[in-house]
């Protein structure tokens, strides 16, 4: 952002090299959103360059085409960025020069704008703080904060060393070397080992690999759903015996609904014969109620008790745009051809209410609702015991994607204290225990059953009780701070005082 900071009476260059300082005169807004909004574009240009592929491979669209959606992609999402540094400048600019406002600020006003992303524009991906995932201890801070407390310690951090830019050379070093050492506290905190969470029982997670795009036949679809079944095998009974077998089959493009004799046929002897629960992902179809209504149809998970009977369901809340549903229709009639490829969904709007399995209760989202922190809470702070994510990641190919998803779901384990049992089509299919290490995984791209170890937790985190306070109040603060105006005394002629 200070990279576009203006001496009145010399030139940026000289102002960074001579001793003795003239003003600075900060960026306007305009500045500092465009710097702001080209760096967010470069960054989700980079981050989800994924898009290209599946608008290309999955949606039918020509490379060119491809190309310009994930162009158009990053320069909407970078927009956040941009509203970020058009405040950055507000916040710097005074009646004499630059404000030290908005160092204070700058990590507030961060927060507030992936508080943004998160509600407003529903697009969390890549929040900050889930850089931080391997970082344990800092991590932890997620149970208290959500995501949005990690965020917050690395622009924190980065604020520093942008303000050791704009003091005296003298000074510079020491608040170097002061901004040098936070940051590398908070790296060495990775070299703290924890102990292993403790494991009670087993769950098989059934890693599917069935391809995206396939023309099924009756014999391929019977044949697929016999070989599932196959290596589908009851986990052995844990330390804690009142926790029942669990299978878990992924989110998967093939055929599976609900209403399908062969589906449910299959999914019934399975948990008879094994005596476990069986969790399916599949296809919900309710009919049309009154004449001239259309059918609702639902990305469901579904739930087979060890008798056979289809005992519950959950119905996806958060739809993904553009991939289960085209917003505004009439305007993106070219996305019609990626959502024909997995349906036009309803959101449910029965609410994240946790599934019975035996005594316990799980936690069940389905695919991209991993990426919501207050969504996901909602899930424990209504009893889950134990989270279980299935996925269909084969639309990303063998792009960063999947490792991206993983990471957010790793760390909505940490905020909420919970066993994750992520189930995948296509990988990665893991075990997560409530650190958000992962502790089991499959390798991508092969049809296997993992033997995921798990253990239930009834705490409920501050984060888990209270949900996004931290954000909000940075929110608060940010827009007090805008508002407030600075005083005569408080105005700076110099970068910072000597």
């Amino acid at each position: 952002m200070y990279a576009l900071l203006r001496a009145r009476e010399a030139d940026a260059t000289e102002l960074l090299t001579d001793e003795t300082y003239s003003f600075l005169v900060p960026a306007r807004a305009w500045q500092g959103f465009f710097l702001g909004w080209t760096s967010g574009t470069v960054f989700y240009f980079g981050t989800c360059y994924w898009v290209y592929s599946v608008m290309h491979s999955y949606g039918g669209l020509s490379p060119a085409v491809s190309f310009l959606l994930l162009v158009l992609f990053s320069l909407y999402i970078g927009l956040h960025h941009g509203i970020f540094g058009a405040l950055m400048a507000v916040a710097g600019r005074s009646r004499v020069g630059f404000s030290r406002k908005a160092l204070v600020l700058a990590p507030f006003l961060w927060v507030a704008v992936e508080l943004l992303r998160a509600y407003v524009v529903s697009f969390p991906w890549g929040l900050l703080g889930t850089a931080q995932i391997d970082n344990l201890p800092l991590a932890r801070l997620a149970s208290v904060t959500g995501v949005y407390g990690v965020s917050f310690e690395i622009a924190l951090v980065n604020t520093v060393f942008a303000a050791a830019m704009l003091v005296h050379r003298k000074r510079r070093m020491s608040m170097l070397a002061a901004a040098l050492t936070g940051a590398i506290a908070l790296q060495a905190t990775v070299l703290v080992k924890a102990e292993p969470s403790e494991v009670e029982a087993y769950a098989t997670l059934v890693q599917q690999n069935v391809p995206i795009v396939r023309q099924w036949t009756y014999e391929g679809y019977k044949g697929l759903v016999d070989e599932l079944s196959a290596i589908s095998r009851a986990p052995e009974l844990g330390k804690d015996r009142s926790i029942a077998p669990l299978i878990v089959w992924p989110e998967s493009p093939a055929p599976f609904e609900t209403d399908d004799r062969l589906f449910s046929e299959s999914t019934a002897a399975l948990a008879r014969k094994e005596r476990s629960w069986v969790l399916a992902g599949a296809t919900a179809v309710q009919p049309a109620g009154k004449p001239g209504e259309a059918e609702q149809i639902y990305n469901s998970a579904v739930l087979v008790s060890p008798g056979g009977g289809a005992a519950q369901r959950y119905d996806k809340v958060h739809l993904v745009p553009w991939g289960e549903y085209v917003p505004f229709a009439w305007a993106f009639g070219f996305a019609k051809a990626l959502t024909h490829e997995v349906g036009e969904y309803t959101a449910s709007g029965a609410g994240r209410m946790p599934l019975e399995v035996g005594s316990h209760r799980y936690g069940v989202f389905i695919c991209y609702e991993s990426v919501f922190p207050h969504e996901v809470r909602q899930f424990a702070q209504r009893g889950a015991e134990v989270f279980v994510n299935i996925s269909n990641d084969g639309w990303f190919g063998d792009s960063g994607a999947p490792w991206q998803g993983l990471n957010m779901a790793r760390m909505r384990a940490v905020e909420n204290h919970r066993w994750l049992l992520r189930c995948t089509n296509t990988g990665i299919t893991a075990a997560i225990d409530p650190l958000g290490r992962v502790v089991a995984e499959a390798p991508r791209n092969q049809r296997l059953a993992l033997d995921a170890p798990y253990g239930m937790m009834k705490d409920l985190t501050f984060y888990t009780r209270y949900g996004d306070w931290f954000p909000i109040l940075c929110a608060i603060i940010s827009i007090t701070g805008l508002l407030w105006r600075d005083h005569e005394g408080a105005h700076m002629t110099h970068p910072l005082p000597v």
